[in-house]
This record gives structure tokens, C-alpha cells and sequence, in this order.
């Protein structure tokens, strides 16, 4: 056979083939464009439960960015832990009141940003509580008597910030005091989640949830276009909620004073403690912080629950772009001057007018 017409036929065959292909194609009409949706894991971090949600419209890259925000805050409670014997704040609190300690410039700015607020707030915020002596059982019971006004006075002796030395020339930081010990546990869950949700957004992820138990960030809408709804708990009724708030690209930190307390004489104390007097902090029950930062809300929740309902929303009513709303002792539900929530009761939420702390 010619060599003209084997090419001829060959020809002819490729063309059906693509004609065949083409005509497959245009009948099935081009792919649709995937649909954006949540992906969403759990995790058990920094003692406490997260929950990671991506949206994105690729399955690969939400899975690889969940991962990546799960390592990084894994990374982060390695380094800063109170607990963990090889991390950074292990080693300031052993040379405390003997050397300064090296360290990274992450932690060394985060100690830095606590004393800002520390000042800022008076010291009601203070990562040298650690160092005060354990007089308190917060196991839900009633006790006969709150401990001697001597032992609480002298439970707190060491509680300062001022007392923490940072040499910026070194990266280094000192305790001046032996027994003096600092603990991020005020601050550390929300700069956590910050740092994850960074990392997700420079992965492309754009929109997101982060939840360190309370401590909640987000960005961007959900998978079908919504903002994200945020409940917020009732102290009075365990896992129902009292109120919500559609938001975005903003921090919502909740903090609950309604786990760990005791009582004495009808009278509730919850675990958050008084760094000036070293009695547990009074009056509320629930503290719901709003503003862009995820770490300083995490740190504000705990200024609050320190300075009372009056003092603390005086407090946030200064601060520019930030909110607040309180649930007190008695069951009132207290907002500041900005805040916009919706309730599921039929009370009516008090907002209290600024004034001088």
C-alpha cells in the first residue's frame, strides 16, 4: 500500500477521534467551577479543646491549611507552656531571682505585649500570678470560711510585673525575685489562635473559624456566603446559650467564671484571683470581650473579671474598637457603649454609661 495512503487513513482516523472527543465535550458543557464549603478539625491543644474551620473550594489546600494551623499552635504551646519542662517560660521561671534568660523574639515580644497591658489595666491583668501561693480548692463545694486575711495577703507576695526585667539589647528576660514564676495562660490561647489564623490566610484560606475553647477569631464568610454566627453561653442554664452575635473578620473571646469556684455561705467565688488582694475576683459570672485581636480580647476578658461589672465596662468604654458585654452574679446582663448583640430572652440588655474606673 502507497505510504501516502496509509498517512491518509491514519489522517483520517485521528480527525474522527478528536471530532469524536469534541463532540463528547460539547455535549457535557464545561466542568462547573467547585463550590466553596467549611472543612472543618478537632484538636485537643493547650489543654483545652480547638476547632479548626477552612473554607475553601479545594479540598487539598483546606485539609493542608487545618494542618498547618494545628502544627503552629502546637509549635507555640511548646515554646511558651507553663507546664512543658523544656519550654522557654520553664526555664525564666528556674533562674528566677538568679540570672536573665535568653530567649526567642516571639516570646520575648509577647512577654513584652502582657506588660503593656499589665500597665495598661493597672495591673488587674498580671502573668506573674503564678507565683502566688495556692490557697484556694475550686471544686464546686460549699466551704466553712474564706482562708485568713494574713495567708491571702501573704499568698500574693510575689505577684508584680513590675518585677520582670526585659533586657531588649539580649532578648533576654529576668525575674527579679526567687519564687516568682510567670504563666501565659491569661493571653497564651488567644495569641495561639491568632498566630493559626495568620497562617491560614497566608495559605490562601479566606475564610475561617478558630476556636480555642472560647477564645474564637474569624475572617472572610462561609462556605455558602454567610457570616458566622456566634453563640454566646448562659451561666445560669449549662449548654444553652443567651445570646448571639453575625460577625466577621473580628474576635469574639468568651470567658465563664462558672466551672472552677466554691462557695462560702451562699456566696460564689470563681477562679479567676484578684492580683492586688488575692481574693477571688467577684460580681460576674460571664465576660464576652469583641474587637480585631484575638489575644488582646483573650487578655481583656480577664482585666474585667478583675475590675467588677461598673469598673470593668468603664474600663472598656476607653478603648477605641473595643466591646464588651458582661453577665453578672445576679443575673443581669450588662453591655458597653457599642455593643450589639441578639437575645433570646426577653431582657433587656443595661448599657453603662462611661465613666472613671
Amino acid at each position: 500500500m502507497p505510504s501516502s495512503l496509509r498517512w491518509l487513513r491514519v489522517g483520517a482516523s485521528l480527525v474522527l477521534g478528536m471530532l469524536a472527543s469534541f463532540s463528547v465535550a460539547y455535549a457535557q458543557g464545561p466542568k462547573p467551577t467547585p463550590r466553596a464549603r467549611n472543612f472543618t478539625r478537632e484538636a485537643h491543644l493547650m489543654g483545652s479543646h480547638f476547632t479548626f474551620t477552612a473554607v475553601s473550594a479545594d479540598d487539598s489546600l483546606a485539609w493542608r491549611a487545618l494542618r498547618a494551623a494545628i502544627r503552629e499552635t502546637q509549635r507555640i504551646d511548646r515554646l511558651c507552656s507553663y507546664w512543658d519542662s523544656t519550654s522557654q517560660i520553664t526555664q525564666i521561671n528556674r533562674a528566677a531571682g538568679l540570672h536573665p534568660v535568653v530567649v526567642d523574639q516571639e516570646v520575648y515580644d509577647l512577654i513584652g505585649r502582657t506588660l503593656k497591658l499589665s500597665a495598661l489595666s493597672g495591673s488587674a491583668f498580671d502573668i506573674t500570678f503564678a507565683g502566688g501561693e495556692k490557697i484556694y480548692k475550686f471544686d464546686r463545694q460549699e466551704h466553712a470560711a474564706l482562708p485568713d486575711s494574713a495567708v491571702v495577703r501573704a499568698s500574693v507576695r510575689r505577684i508584680n510585673y513590675r518585677n520582670i526585667v526585659l533586657n531588649p539589647a539580649a532578648h533576654s528576660v529576668m525575674l527579679k525575685e526567687k519564687g516568682m514564676r510567670l504563666n501565659l495562660a491569661g493571653i497564651l490561647q488567644g495569641y495561639g489562635v491568632r498566630r493559626a489564623q495568620t497562617l491560614m490566610q497566608q495559605l490562601d484560606i479566606r475564610g475561617g473559624l478558630i476556636n480555642g475553647s472560647g477564645d474564637i477569631s474569624c475572617w472572610g464568610r462561609q462556605g455558602d456566603g454567610s457570616l458566622w454566627r456566634i453563640a454566646i453561653g448562659d451561666p445560669a442554664y449549662p449548654q444553652s446559650v443567651s445570646s448571639w452575635l453575625t460577625v466577621t473578620d473580628v474576635a469574639v473571646v468568651t470567658a465563664g467564671n462558672y466551672e472552677q469556684y466554691f462557695t462560702v455561705q451562699g456566696h460564689y467565688y470563681g477562679h479567676i484571683i484578684d492580683p492586688h488582694t488575692g481574693y477571688p475576683a467577684t460580681g460576674l459570672r460571664s465576660v464576652t470581650i469583641i474587637c480585631p485581636d484575638v489575644e488582646l480580647a483573650d487578655g481583656l476578658d480577664e482585666v474585667v473579671f478583675v475590675k467588677g461589672p461598673e469598673q470593668g465596662l468603664a474600663f472598656i468604654n476607653q478603648l477605641k474598637g473595643v466591646d464588651c458585654t458582661l453577665i453578672t452574679n445576679d443575673g443581669r446582663t450588662l453591655t458597653s457603649k457599642g455593643m450589639t448583640v441578639h437575645y433570646y430572652s426577653n431582657q433587656r440588655p443595661q448599657a453603662v454609661s462611661p465613666s472613671q474606673p
